[in-house]
């Protein structure tokens, strides 16, 4: 690795060498003393990261350590001549060994032919393995290395950093003599070469340093990104001293610096991984955060958990590494590489100009002159979507200066009307925010945005640190204005051309979860923030008014949608008048799609799309009706009958035979369901006839909708665990329910509606597919006795790095005679049929329920009543209800 102002100094406490080769000669087992001391070094070393020594003494130190035992295991054996040397490669060969590194050696012959060396090289490799030691080895000679090197970028990499063990010095001289630039690999086709081997390496981790559970060496901004730098500097410079990096002008002191720190924190996990794992183990998986936050001093707060406050610090430095590898990347390609390439330069104003596609300033002291550029840089790349980027050297330039952007700079109404100016452009604007923030001017510029980089919320549902989470809401947005967002997101793309000013949505993106990590509602802190962003840069009133609230009610429509009945008219009223106008709804269906999908991608489905197309089609109405004009329950039935009468009448059906079997079904049948959906359970009842078998009815949603999901209908006789066994066969075809609509006729006749998506939570349209979930549920259900047995079937799977506990709220639903209950607890196979048996032993009858899996955990929500149908009221019942809910789901 490239070298900076710290060197390593050996340390004979931690191993005393001269007294290990005396006790060798004492004639005890040799396989004893290596395996002692390697215990003993390992525990000292472990001993020092614990007390907090400098973790660069201890990964060097290690090495040094390996590097006297195996001179020790070396001179055990007798070597023919000295046509053989033994060499550290990789990461050992940088010097660099963390408690369970690969220990990387290769024996380097003068000659091809290995017969002399043989034996004794079986003898050493065996006796290594003997002691415990991890090796990876090979036995190349000179022209190996040239034949493997010439055609392999990995090989030349590793032998770019090696080390002479034991044996003569010359063999690796002579090797590195060939494998020079002159000979091979010159330093533009090495360059390009592991510029693609990164893109690759960066894509296999989602080309992103905010991974939830990050690779610290391969993914984005980690050890390997570091090690990139270095091995790019060394093919081009060769081995150079610190001053010499500066020097040549690949990187400045600030930069070195950044890198240095980076490497000793990443080193500082890895070793804590190696160590608490026992392994080579570089995921840094849940479990091993909160194991190492507690290890490194972190302590939950009120505000945040202690893991969260360690990602913060992790997921910052990797931030900062995957910048300044881009910049460093980019800043040798330019100016080192293609420094004699004649690129067409052409003049954007007296600042800035472009060369080559790229935007740079045209004087370096530009930002010194005049502050402001660092914000008209940005603007004018939305001004001009052709260029593709920022020129390294003014990359360097932005973070160099950016430490101007102050108090006074924030207050200035030049650089609030050009960062105005930038929102209004009507370009990429997303684009732009993204590079401001990868270069560090959003968060200097927005200082409330700059607490929130890196700032991490330790479950599977939000996958996302909260800026990278805000910035792929934004990109989102974006998206929904292009063509290829039509087919994805058809009313969100229908809706965002229609807004009447696009810069109060970017705005509303950028605060809707600033608050988060503060203490308190996110929400409310977030539009406290904006107003005061909104009043700063000279936002009307009435604008200012609409920002504040859409980031105020961010939740409100996705949590309405998902958690209340939104076939009910009064619902529909409630969410109206919270609204106030079409303007207000349509602002916040497009943020709520893009935050609900760049939360996390799985969350988005054709269920969720159906229901928040429904709300906003339906609130639409009632608010062109006049919210003093609403609905009657009354006229509502009566519509939906008549409509699904007519659609009955032109299919022939016998109407007289309908309106008996609709007499036994009540009135909330015909507010839970479209007249279509009528018809068809209706027509499927009929045609069923008298049989005793339960009818199962699966329909798919339309072939040329994304939106929706399968409908699965239930009509048998009304029996205690119905629910739970519908619940529980249905898990057993490995579908996921999201929806349940639960009503017993008259005559106790079920009419039980599932919608259901498949595990990948799309519906299920294959034809095939659906027929064997129609049988499957007609051969559980059709015998009552085998309910409970099909109920407890399923052995429940606790996701062990997240023991949410179970939260039980129960409120009253006066309007519609009922009691909500709301479940939060960790997600398993089986809960929803074991909440069904739990609700048969408590004597609560299940009319509706509204499921969501939010990675880990589930959020359902269950309209509930007693066995007369009247709300659950009394204390001590809810209280029994509640215990025993988490007293099964907490085991």
């Amino acid at each position: 690795m490239l070298l900076h102002h710290y060197h390593f100094v050996p340390d004979e406490t931690l191993f005393d060498s001269a007294a290990f080769r005396a006790e060798l000669e004492t004639g005890r087992s040799p396989v004893v003393l290596f395996k002692q001391a390697l215990r003993e070094i390992q525990a000292n070393l472990d001993a020092r990261f614990r007390a907090g020594a400098d973790i660069r003494d201890l990964v060097h130190g290690r090495a040094w350590c390996l590097d006297r035992l195996l001179e020790c295991a070396w001179a055990r054996h007798d070597w023919p001549d000295n046509g053989i040397a033994l060499l550290a490669v990789g990461g050992y060969g940088r010097g660099e060994l963390h408690p369970h590194s690969d220990i990387d050696l290769m024996m380097l012959l003068e000659h091809d032919d290995d017969t002399p060396y043989r034996e004794p090289l079986t003898a050493f490799i065996t006796f290594l393995w003997d002691i415990g030691l991890e090796i990876g080895q090979s036995v190349r000679s000179l022209a190996d290395c040239e034949r493997e090197a010439r055609g392999d970028v990995t090989v030349i990499t590793n032998l770019l950093e090696t080390r002479t063990l034991a044996g003569p010095e010359q063999l690796r001289t002579a090797m590195r003599e060939r494998l020079s630039t002159q000979h091979m690999w010159p330093s533009d086709r090495f360059f390009e070469a592991k510029w693609q081997e990164q893109i690759a390496r960066h894509y296999k981790h989602n080309n992103s340093e905010y991974h939830l559970e990050p690779n610290i060496k391969s993914s984005p901004g980690g050890l390997r990104d570091i090690q990139m730098i270095g091995w790019v500097a060394k093919r081009h410079f060769g081995p150079m001293r610190y001053e010499d990096v500066v020097a040549q002008g690949f990187m400045n002191d600030a930069e070195l610096r950044i890198l240095s720190q980076g490497q000793a924190f990443l080193w500082q996990v890895r070793y804590a991984l190696h160590m608490i794992t026992g392994r080579a183990e570089d995921r840094l998986l849940f479990d091993h955060q909160r194991t190492i936050a507690d290890m490194f001093g972190y302590r939950d707060t009120p505000e945040r958990l202690g893991v969260e406050q360690f990602m913060k610090r992790y997921y910052r430095h990797v931030t900062a590494l995957a910048g300044l590898n881009d910049m460093l990347l980019q800043h040798f390609d330019e100016v080192i590489l293609r420094a004699d390439e004649e690129l067409e330069t052409r003049p954007l104003n007296a600042r800035f100009e472009t060369k080559g596609g790229y935007i740079q300033a045209r004087d370096r002291r530009v930002f010194t002159r005049r502050p402001a550029a660092l914000l008209e840089l940005f603007l004018l790349m939305a001004q001009h979507p052709e260029i593709e980027g920022v020129r390294a050297d003014t990359i360097r330039l932005i973070r160099d200066h950016r430490h101007q952007i102050d108090d006074a700079f924030r207050e200035d109404l030049r650089h609030q009307s050009l960062f105005m100016e930038l929102l209004r452009s009507g370009g990429n604007v997303p684009r732009q925010l993204r590079r401001m923030n990868r270069y560090g001017v959003l968060g200097k510029y927005l200082p409330e945005f700059g607490q929130a980089v890196g700032l991490m919320q330790h479950d599977l549902f939000h996958i996302y640190t909260v800026d990278a989470h805000t910035l792929r809401l934004l990109k989102l947005i974006q998206h929904f204005r292009e063509p290829a967002g039509r087919e994805s997101f058809p009313v969100a793309a229908a809706l965002v051309h229609q807004l009447p000013k696009l810069e109060l949505l970017w705005i509303a993106g950028l605060y809707h979860d600033i608050g988060k990590g503060r203490g308190g509602d996110h929400s409310l802190l977030g539009a406290q923030d904006v107003a005061a962003f909104c009043e700063r840069h000279g936002l009307t009133p009435r604008d200012t008014r609409l920002v504040t609230w859409l980031v105020e009610h961010h939740l409100l429509m996705s949590m309405t949608a998902q958690k209340r009945d939104i076939s009910d008219p009064d619902v529909i009223r409630e969410f109206a008048a919270q609204v106030r106008d079409e303007v207000h709804l349509d602002y916040l269906y497009v943020l709520t799609v893009a935050d609900i999908t760049a939360t996390n991608p799985s969350l988005w489905n054709g269920w969720r799309a159906s229901l928040l197309r429904q709300l906003h089609g339906e609130t639409k109405r009632a608010l062109r009706r006049g919210l003093e004009n609403p609905i009657d329950r009354d006229d509502w039935i009566n519509e939906t009958r008549a409509e699904a009468l007519a659609l009955l009448r032109t299919v022939g059906a016998d109407i007289e035979h309908v309106e008996r079997l609709w007499d036994t079904f009540g009135d909330d049948y015909f507010m839970q369901y479209s007249p279509s959906e009528i018809v068809w359970q209706t027509q499927g009842i009929l045609a069923h006839g008298g049989s005793e078998l339960p009818l199962v009815l699966v329909s798919a949603p339309a072939e040329d909708t994304s939106e929706g999901g399968t409908k699965v209908f239930i009509h048998t006789r009304s029996v205690e665990d119905l629910f739970a066994a519908s619940a529980a066969a249905m898990d057993q075809l490995d579908l996921s329910i999201h929806d349940a609509r639960i009503a017993t006729s008259s005559n106790d006749w079920t009419l039980n509606t599932f919608i259901v998506l498949d595990d990948n939570d799309e519906p299920i349209r294959e034809p095939a597919r659906l027929d064997r979930i129609r049988q499957h549920l007609v051969e559980e259900l059709d015998d009552p006795d085998d309910y409970p047995q099909i109920v407890s079937r399923h052995t429940p799977r606790q996701l062990k790095h997240f023991r949410v506990p179970t939260q039980v709220t129960i409120e009253q639903d006066p309007a519609n005679e009922r009691t909500v209950l709301e479940l939060i607890a960790p997600d398993r196979p089986g809960l929803l049929a074991r909440v069904g048996r739990i609700f048969v032993e408590q004597d609560i009858a299940l009319s509706a329920a509204k499921i969501a899996t939010l990675g880990e955990r589930v959020e359902d929500v269950f309209f509930i009543t007693d066995k007369r149908g009247a709300p659950i009221t009394d204390p001590d019942q809810q209280a029994r209800l509640r215990d025993r809910l988490c007293d099964v789901l907490d085991v």
